[in-house]
């Protein structure tokens, strides 16, 4: 194989990584761009917790969250555990936490930045 053919293979390889990169990115903020999952996300953030801790947080109907919940289940963000009959959440990974807290700085800034209402 040439240089330049190796090359080219690298780059074709790399475009592909970083295709399959922007699409998970996607699908984690489509996920995020949910007001329920997003606020179960932020009550997450601060620890574990079950179905009714994260009904109150939500302000979301019980059987709403649970079903928020089984998607971010299955999407990888958050991990369960049991502790007797109780199902325990709690986040997967500290960078969806960071990525929930930048978004909501971000509102802050939004919010703050805008002019008052009359």
């Amino acid at each position: 194989m040439s240089p330049s053919r190796d090359l080219a293979t690298a780059h074709d390889s790399h475009e592909h990584a970083d295709g399959e990169r922007l699409d998970a990115a996607v699908s984690v903020l489509s996920l995020l761009a949910d007001r329920t999952r997003l606020a179960i996300m932020r009550r997450l953030g601060e620890g574990e917790a079950d179905v009714t801790t994260l009904t109150e947080a939500s302000a979301a109907p019980r059987t709403s969250v649970s079903q928020h919940l089984a998607k971010l289940r299955l999407a990888g963000l958050v991990v369960t555990r049991k502790e007797g009959r109780r199902v325990v959440y709690a986040l997967r990974h500290g960078h969806v936490r960071r990525l929930v807290d930048e978004a909501l700085n971000a509102a802050d800034h939004q919010i703050r930045s805008l002019p008052p209402h009359d």
